[in-house]
């Protein structure tokens, strides 16, 4: 699903994307992948993916993985799509 939604905003042109995480409490192997494929795939087209309303388990996770400095992740929505200084933005 992640995969579908991210290559429907990249169609659209969409290069500034956040992943509001806030309701996923749980991340295994294959997630982690599909993120780490989704913020290649953004990348790779110019554009930005943030995550943000990590929760704790999900937060260690990324810290344990050093993902967490692969990916910006912001405190919640309204921090990440200020960081974006003005583009347009979809949040997923």
């Amino acid at each position: 699903m992640l995969r579908e939604i991210v290559r429907d905003l990249s169609e659209k042109g969409q290069k500034a994307i956040v992943l509001n995480l806030g309701e996923v409490n749980y991340i295994d192997s294959s997630g982690v992948g599909e993120l780490v494929k989704a913020h290649t795939t953004i990348r790779n087209q110019g554009g930005q993916l943030k995550l943000a309303n990590l929760t704790k388990r999900v937060h260690d996770l990324l810290e344990m993985t050093r993902l967490s400095s692969v990916f910006d992740i912001q405190r919640d929505e309204s921090s990440a799509i200020e960081s974006f200084g003005g583009s347009s933005q979809a949040v997923a």
